[in-house]
């Protein structure tokens, strides 16, 4: 027998097989054999466990992501559960979203549960799992982080401790940043003050497509603006979550209309050469008529050649070509129809769905163009990093055009660029530095280029560099502004000059003001409350226009925040409890234009349903509340002099005080989406509803962090829009203004010269009523589409959605009666003279003699 022969027999018979085609033909070769076969079988007994073991022990999420060649990828981590990541998948995978080929994956240090696995399996063709984690390089590598389009970073919005929460998130994108600087971030934080420690990751760079979400900057943002228009933060939420919306005949007509409007979402597009020239109002205008698309802003190309800026509602400027609008529609699909409109092919078209792509030549070679142009760019990108760019703009678009607009950009630039006007500074002195501007406050703790010769300290003011001091006289102009312009400032306070008890504030005539109902512990962590106050003292309102704060809660706490909040004038805190009625009556919180109510208390793990347990029983008894009939009609001109109230405030009744409280306006923040249930006794929402359809979010009176959400998914196809959302929202904040407030010592007063005068000029929301007025001739049965032409062409205001009373029998303006939002009606929507209207209003730098912002609601 051969050496091979014996080797496949000895392994045939050691497998128990025994074909029989070699036997053992000796006494002792059967001997051997037997032998062979008892030692064998023990040693295999023997290891059999061990091996068992090691097949055990390695899980299958251990494995390394291999993509398709082409196809990208992105990294989700943070705090990945289920409900995270079923609300993630959900919006990021809508079906609105056209040409999602992007493929989603998991890195975490646990294993999925049973449930979270089900998921996993049920969109296995786009989702991928691996466990790991986001400190280890190796875990990095089988993520293929490098190769990620980008790296998101959720936040845990239910953590006991938000400061924690959001180190650990900071310390993965040091992680992540160390393994791949060029890998493009985004990143959900809870608190505003630690957007800070991101400015000090060397490759943190805001340009390259890194961005951060401040869930407390935008959560205290919409609920200030819901302050100054009722409902915006409901009409807000919807436009950035891709929804898809089933009307029935079944269902009451206001929840038609409302689900109709939840079908509307944020999207972007160049348009086509036709709009080259038009002003905005007239571009804007043709959108709606003739393409039934909602144009909300532009992007501006400034003539020095800097980078891109947003423009929302901008008055009289030209538009030049390959302009890229902002748009709110059903679908990225009716958004093309600005591309595509040819004003010779499709002028005399009357459906809007014909309007297709031509065979125009003019056309077809400025698409041409503006295709090669796109791919220059990208490719120029793509070759100043090793990482592939990723797209930053919505699928809609075939080729996407990557704009690295930063938000600090769109109200920085240059003077007065909402008109259009560029002004040319003289002088070549750099006044960037990272490529933002900077203004005075940052300024004079940088160091001058100019040589000593040049200074002429003779005509300085102690501390003031010599280019400070040529626009304007110091002695002759007072601070009012903070040093960017954006915001109304004041000489910093003390907490206790602005403290009132009980009896000082039932002595103060407060009427159209915020009452802000505070739960909070000593020791709670602090929510910011600057960016509640911050969007009310925008530089675009008057400064008689600014309503007053009345913050109810303990001061212990409020004394913590004072320190942000010091410079920011119309500011008073009531030592009390929001639950105590006495109180309430005080501060007048039937006569308050909005009644904000906030807890800053951790959730209890024990239950943590219960963690809005105060904000509820507050909402309750406010709205069980009943007042005298008589307060409230008084009115006194603000033009008399001495029209004034202890608090400074001229005395001004803009409706009559509310009997009932169940009328006050009110926006509850809540913690768990399943409380809405408890807000309203008169609604029949089922527990399990989502929020967004529930009659307390469709009214406007909830709103819960948790609608954030899908900024996740909006910022990763669209920086841009989220640079739109923040400034609506946070009344104008910028990087300048993040640097100064980075340093800790609050916002800073600044001189009005000419330039920061200038970033006044810029839109903001607003909230008019059609039952008087010179818009109240539309409310006596005309179209959406007539107001919409006549507040365009009239007054340069863009109406974007209205606020209508849930009960249509009702004639007369009332109050107390339920609201719903309406977000872009259809042109032919027939209107209510109870009816109120969403618009953005251009600033009014003189006061008319009709103010839309003073208009009775």
């Amino acid at each position: 027998m051969s050496y091979w022969s014996a080797v496949y027999f000895l392994m045939v018979t050691m497998s128990t097989v025994g074909y029989g085609d070699i036997t053992c033909e000796t006494s002792i070769g059967r001997v051997f054999q037997l032998m062979f076969l008892g030692v064998g079988l023990a040693l295999f007994a023997s290891v059999l466990p061990e091996i068992l073991e090691l097949i055990g022990a390695q899980s299958k999420w251990a494995g390394t992501y291999h993509g398709a060649k082409g196809k990208r990828h992105i990294v989700v981590c943070g705090h990945i559960t289920y409900e995270s990541v079923l609300h993630f998948l959900k919006d990021f995978l809508h079906e609105d979203r056209e040409d999602v080929d992007v493929e989603v994956v998991f890195l975490h240090r646990s294993e999925p549960d049973l449930e979270f696995e089900g998921l996993l399996k049920r969109q296995h063709t786009r989702v991928k799992y691996f466990q790991g984690s986001l400190m280890n390089a190796m875990d990095l590598e089988r993520a293929k982080v490098h190769d990620a389009d980008a790296c998101l970073v959720l936040a845990n919005k239910y953590c006991p401790d938000p400061d924690a929460e959001d180190a650990a998130n900071i310390m993965r994108v040091i992680s992540m940043k160390n393994y791949c600087e060029e890998s493009r971030i985004i990143i959900q934080l809870m608190q505003y003050h630690n957007k800070a420690y991101l400015l000090n990751i060397p490759s943190w760079d805001w340009k390259q497509g890194d961005d951060v979400i401040c869930l407390a900057e935008l959560k205290l943002g919409f609920i200030a603006q819901s302050c100054l228009a009722p409902g915006f933060s409901t009409m807000m939420a919807n436009l950035f979550a891709m929804r898809s919306f089933i009307t029935s005949p079944d269902m009451a007509a206001w929840q038609n209309d409302y689900l109709q409007g939840t079908g509307c979402e944020m999207y972007t597009e160049t348009l086509s050469p036709s709009f080259s020239g038009m002003t905005f109002s007239q571009a804007s205008e043709l959108c709606f008529v003739k393409l039934k698309l909602l144009l909300l802003a532009i992007e501006v190309k400034p003539i020095d050649g800097g980078d891109t800026k947003i423009s929302i509602n901008p008055q009289s400027s030209k538009m030049p070509a390959n302009t890229v609008g902002f748009f709110i529609a059903q679908s990225a699909e009716e958004v093309k129809r600005a591309w595509f409109f040819c004003k010779g092919c499709h002028d005399d078209v009357k459906d809007e769905n014909q309007i297709k792509k031509c065979k125009c030549k003019n056309l077809a070679k400025f698409r041409t163009g503006v295709r090669a142009i796109q791919l220059v760019g990208r490719a120029m990108a793509n070759s100043k990093t090793n990482c592939p760019q990723q797209n930053m703009v919505n699928s809609a678009m075939p080729i996407p055009i990557v704009k690295k607009n930063m938000m600090s950009k769109e109200e920085n630039g240059a003077k007065n660029m909402m008109n259009g006007r560029v002004k040319v500074p003289n002088n070549t002195v750099d006044d960037t530095y990272g490529g933002y501007h900077l203004s005075y406050e940052v300024k004079k703790l940088m160091p001058t280029n100019k040589s000593t010769a040049q200074q002429k300290p003779s005509k300085l003011e102690v501390g003031i560099a010599d280019d400070q001091a040529k626009d304007f006289d110091f002695a002759k102009t007072e601070m009012k502004y903070d040093s960017t312009g954006m915001f109304h400032w004041t000489p910093a306070r003390s907490i206790e000059d602005c403290i009132l008890d009980r009896n000082q504030a039932a002595m103060t005539v407060l009427n159209g003001h915020v009452v802000v109902c505070l739960f909070a512990d000593p020791d709670s962590p602090l929510i910011g409350l600057r960016n509640l106050v911050m969007p009310l003292r925008a530089s675009n309102f008057h400064y008689h226009e600014l309503k007053h704060v009345v913050i109810v809660g303990a001061v212990d706490y409020i004394r913590r925040e004072w320190k942000t909040l010091q410079n920011l004038p119309k500011i008073s805190v009531l030592n009390g409890s929001p639950l105590s009625r006495a109180d309430l009556r005080a501060v007048n919180v039937n006569l308050c234009d909005m009644c904000v109510i906030l807890s800053a208390k951790v959730p209890s793990n024990d239950d943590p349903t219960l963690a809005d347990k105060e904000a509820i029983l507050a909402s309750l008894n406010i709205k069980a509340m009943t007042f005298d009939d008589t307060i409230g009609v008084l009115n006194q001109s603000s033009n008399a002099p001495d029209a004034m109230s202890p608090l400074g405030s001229p005395i001004v009744l803009h409706r009559k005080g509310s009997v009932y409280g169940s009328n006050v306006p009110m926006i509850t923040e809540l913690v768990n989406d399943s409380n809405v249930q408890f807000l309203d006794q008169d609604d029949d929402d089922d527990p399990d509803t989502e929020l967004y359809l529930t009659q307390p979010f469709a009214c406007g009176t909830a709103f819960a962090v948790s609608v954030l959400d899908s900024l996740m998914s909006t910022t990763y196809f669209n920086q841009n829009a989220l640079t739109l959302i923040r400034s609506l929202i946070t009344g104008g904040a910028t990087p300048e203004l993040e640097i100064i407030l980075a340093e800790g010592a609050g916002l800073r007063g600044g001189y009005s010269t000419p330039d920061t005068l200038s970033h006044r000029d810029r839109c903001r929301v607003g909230q008019i009523s059609l039952s008087d007025g010179p818009l109240a001739t539309f409310g006596e049965g005309r179209k959406y589409q007539d107001l919409f032409v006549a507040s365009l062409r009239n007054y340069g205001m863009l109406c974007i959605g209205l606020y209508r009373l849930r009960d249509a029998a009702l004639t007369t303006v009332d109050a107390t009666s339920k609201r719903y939002v309406i977000t872009n009606p259809p042109f032919d929507f027939g209107l209510l003279p109870t009816d109120q209207v969403y618009v953005l209003l251009p600033f009014e730098r003189k006061q008319s003699r009709f103010s839309f912002s003073e208009t009775e609601v």
